[in-house]
């Protein structure tokens, strides 16, 4: 019986001496190099040192420096239409030639007003021309006197007076407006003042009482060809502008 438990004793401790020699071979030895245990308490946790053979440690891509070149930090335009691709476009593209002196007397107005858009201001003109040149022609008072000085319109009131007194009206046809440039701006203390060249279509005659035309013709197209000067002070709230100044011509 004994014979049998010392032999069972052996053959148990045989297969653990087979196990320890195999954990050992695939284990390894300790060499005494052996990185130290991880330490969560440790001032340079996070950080990579290839002499410990931490290789567990991913490395991000770190951020471009800004004293990179600058080549490097070009932003694709096609990609990020944000980008800035170069210097701003000049402001009075399609009102003035850059360089001319219109377009100095322009940057002046720009100036006293920072608001002040060309563009946006013949956009204006263009509305306020139509109402002035229909609400003339029907003799409406109330729809010109916002949008006159006080001088012209003094002028177009006696003008519709005077047909008035003599029975006389305007069958107008307002067909549009061609063309509107800015031909001239100029800065006088805080008023500014821009005029602006039309050219528009319409039909026009003047009839008496009776309905007979005396003057024009209400079926002939004419381009007539106005210039009027606009002016407003660059101090007022009111962001309308005056017409001041009237001239015509035949095309």
């Amino acid at each position: 019986m004994d014979d049998g438990v010392t032999l069972l004793n052996l053959i148990l401790l045989a297969i653990a001496v087979g196990v320890f020699l195999k954990l050992r071979s695939v284990l390894g030895r300790r060499t005494g190099h052996e990185p130290p245990p991880y330490d969560p308490y440790s001032s340079d946790k996070g950080t990579f040192d290839p002499a410990k053979g931490d290789d567990k440690v991913v490395t991000l891509p770190k951020r471009q420096r800004e004293t990179a070149p600058a080549r490097d930090r070009v932003i694709d335009a096609a990609r990020d239409p944000f980008a800035s691709s170069g210097p701003a476009p000049y402001r009075w593209r399609g009102v003035a030639e850059e360089g001319s002196a219109l377009a100095a007397k322009l940057d002046a107005l720009a100036t006293a007003d920072r608001h002040f858009d060309a563009n946006e201001f013949l956009s204006g003109a263009r509305a306020a021309y139509e109402m002035i040149v229909t609400g003339f022609a029907a003799g409406n008072r109330e729809m010109l006197k916002p949008l006159l000085s006080e001088d012209v319109y003094k002028s177009f009131e006696g003008a519709i007076a005077g047909r008035e007194a003599k029975g006389l009206t305007v069958d107008q046809s307002f067909i549009g407006i061609g063309t509107a440039k800015i031909a001239d701006a100029n800065l006088s203390g805080t008023r500014m003042r821009v005029t602006v060249s039309f050219k528009s279509e319409l039909t026009s005659c003047t009839k008496n009482g009776d309905g007979v035309v005396v003057e024009g013709d209400p079926v002939t197209v004419r381009e007539v060809t106005d210039v009027w000067t606009f002016e407003r002070d660059a101090r007022s709230r009111d962001p309308n502008w005056l017409l001041v100044a009237t001239g015509a011509a035949a095309a």
